[in-house]
């Protein structure tokens, strides 16, 4: 090819295929996704960009050609311009003028009177670029938020009496009423299944793609899409009291809270865009004025045009927009993730986290006891889980729950009789004719048997049946696979101190440390005693380092309320979390705290080199534009130009998949 100049037939297809293939297809794709708004522009664009280039490049006579072609000019000026003369002209009306359309609108029409119809056109067409750009930029950063708002169910199937079902609206179905879902339907209320088994896709709630298999009594959220079973669910709360509901509501007001820094450019804007324009203003007539006084010759056009300059390079576009755009595509993005952040002030709050304080039931471990050992039995294993489940059936306590699930059979309430239950020591009862007692070493002192210490961690169950210690079971809460991780990955992100709270004994609290990495332990503690350790906590923090706090948020709302952030861990339809959190965790995986953390730290990040690229820019632009070195070129490239790259800059925080 290179001898010949010319490619092969091979060449010529692959040459072929990628232009007209797959830049078509990837082109057709890119466009299908704009709105109709976005599709306008972009036409408007090419257009006008196409008229501009022809009328600059097409070669007009000196005298009445060049009327002609200023005249031409103000074609494309119009078609790219007229949103933004209205836009000016409608604040003008409204007394509310100092904002960047009116800027462009006297920049342009102002080099247009002094003659430069090229350099006004190509101002307006970069301009809208620059817009165009930065509608883009927000249409792809509100994808993740539109994606989680597809959550919210169009209706349920409410099933009558007679066993028909009537397709409702979700508001209609009050607590206690039995709904179908099927295939592929999104579940509209929380509730619990009494009939049918499936898999779940909890993407939307969770940001993880793994199913979640369901069965009879299984807990169901709202937002969640039933996969492959016909499910009937008896409802357990209204549909403004679900999950999906209260998500909703979390993320569409999380905009109204902003940042400092959001609030900062707010009134930023509102001083500079007026100071710029009476800068321009005074620039304008004040150096001819001087001159004048000086015996020179004013050179008012010189003048006006560098005032024109200044208006155009000092457009506050890149700062205003990019800064909002750059939060607002950090909580898209950690929303992907499963990680509901209730504001951009929160984000911030989260970047600076040196102190983290964690619960230890709910958080660290799974908060499901299970049964691990059992010891020095003098009956056999099965038949000591039968006794000891029937002894604690009618208990609500999670150990007797757990005593139960080790047993996996039904349990005959019919041979339970005589149940005595001793607060604090545990319960007596008579079992087949046995005289069972199950509890701590308290009641085996009570009922004067002498029973063997166990050096196992977790809750010990003695058991003495007949008069006889028995033996005892120990029953421990299970640390979750990825705390060690989660730990290991905060530690690498310089959150220098990791505590754990827990009402459990020193023993319990020392070993889960242990194993996940913790090196500062508070146990025994009362939920009054938690937030006392917590302000103890916080009273040691240096300078703006923030604590936080994560609980699974049922019992921990004081304290999520108290910390500088609190997050809430694995709070799916938790009223408590999502009322007392500032960031909820919609699964129970404790890596998703660092998660939070990397994003959050990556958005402000982001937010810093806009603000200072953008205001450096600017400054140095402004510089050389009142001193008459920078010209319009120069201008359009320190408005539009800083305000794309920074529009493309905020949008990487929308990548957060490999945080």
């Amino acid at each position: 090819a290179a001898r010949t100049g010319k490619l092969p037939e091979g060449g010529v297809r692959l040459r072929d295929f990628l232009l007209n293939r797959v830049m078509k297809g990837a082109f057709m794709s890119w466009f299908r996704d704009l709105n109709k708004k976005q599709k306008r522009a972009f036409k408007e664009i090419v257009l006008g960009g196409l008229l501009w280039i022809l009328i600059s490049l097409l070669p007009f006579p000196e005298g009445i050609g060049q009327y002609i072609q200023n005249g031409l000019f103000l074609i494309p000026y119009f078609l790219l311009g007229w949103p933004v003369l209205k836009g000016a002209a409608r604040n003008i009306a409204k007394r509310r003028p100092f904002d960047e359309a009116f800027l462009m609108a006297v920049a342009t029409v102002g080099a247009m009177a002094l003659g430069d119809f090229r350099e006004g056109v190509a101002v307006m067409l970069f301009y809208q670029i620059g817009e165009f750009f930065q509608s883009v930029a927000v249409g792809r950063s509100r994808k993740n938020i539109t994606a989680l708002m597809d959550i919210r169910p169009d209706y349920a199937n409410l099933l009558r009496e007679d066993g028909t079902t009537v397709q409702v609206d979700p508001d209609q179905v009050g607590v206690g009423s039995t709904i179908t879902v099927k295939p592929g339907e999104k579940i509209p209320i929380d509730g619990t299944v009494i009939r049918g088994k499936s898999s779940l896709d909890t993407a939307a709630l969770t940001g993880e793609s793994a199913p979640r298999e369901v069965a009879e009594g299984s807990e169901v959220l709202s937002g969640c899409i039933n996969q492959d079973g016909l499910l009937t669910i008896r409802t357990t709360r209204e549909f403004e009291e679900s999950t999906a509901s209260k998500i909703l509501d979390l993320v569409e007001n999380a905009s109204s809270r902003k940042s400092r820094s959001e609030n900062f450019i707010s009134k930023f804007a509102r001083y500079y865009t007026p100071a710029v324009v009476y800068s321009a203003l005074a620039l304008a007539f004040i150096g001819p004025v001087i001159r004048l006084i000086m015996g020179l010759n004013p050179d008012w056009g010189d003048w006006i045009y560098r005032a024109l300059t200044l208006l155009v390079i000092s457009c506050p576009c890149a700062i205003v927009v990019s800064i909002p755009l750059s939060f607002f595509g950090g909580l898209g993005g950690a929303s992907s993730s499963g990680i509901l952040i209730k504001g951009s002030n929160y984000m911030e709050t989260l970047s600076k986290i040196k102190t983290i304080v964690m619960d230890k039931t709910g958080t660290i471990t799974k908060g499901n006891f299970q049964v691990s050992g059992l010891h020095h039995a003098t009956f056999d294993h099965e038949e000591m889980l039968r006794l000891a489940a029937h002894a604690e059936a009618n208990s609500s306590h999670p150990i007797s729950k757990s005593l139960e699930e080790a047993y996996g059979k039904p349990i005959d309430f019919s041979v339970i009789r005589d149940v005595r239950e001793i607060s604090g020591q545990g319960v007596i009862a008579q079992v087949d004719g046995h005289q069972v007692a199950c509890g701590n070493g308290k009641l085996m002192d009570t009922v004067g048997i002498n029973f063997i210490e166990c050096h196992s961690v977790g809750s010990i169950v003695h058991m003495a049946v007949d008069g006889a210690y028995a033996g005892h079971i120990v029953i421990a809460d299970q640390v979750k696979e990825s705390s060690k991780e989660a730990i290991d990955k905060l530690k690498k992100l310089g959150v220098s101190r990791q505590v754990m709270l827990t009402g459990d004994s020193c023993a319990v609290a020392e070993n889960i440390a242990n194993q996940v990495g913790i090196s500062e332990v508070r146990s025994q503690l009362l939920p009054q005693d938690k937030v006392s350790a917590l302000e103890d906590i916080l009273s040691q923090k240096e300078g703006k380092e923030t604590v936080a706090f994560v609980g699974d948020g049922i019992n921990d709302a004081p304290v999520l309320t108290r910390a500088d952030i609190g997050i809430a861990m694995g709070a799916m339809g938790s009223d408590a979390a999502i009322e007392a959190a500032d960031v909820v965790l919609m699964d129970d995986d404790p890596v998703k705290i660092a998660k939070a953390i990397r994003i959050a730290r990556k958005c402000m990040r982001i937010v810093y080199e806009n603000l200072v690229f953008a205001i450096g820019v600017k400054l140095t632009c402004l510089v050389l534009g009142a001193l008459g070195i920078a010209n319009m070129w120069l201008a359009i490239f320190a408005d539009v130009g800083v305000m794309v790259i920074c529009v493309i800059n905020a949008v990487r925080v929308l990548f957060v998949k490999k945080l």
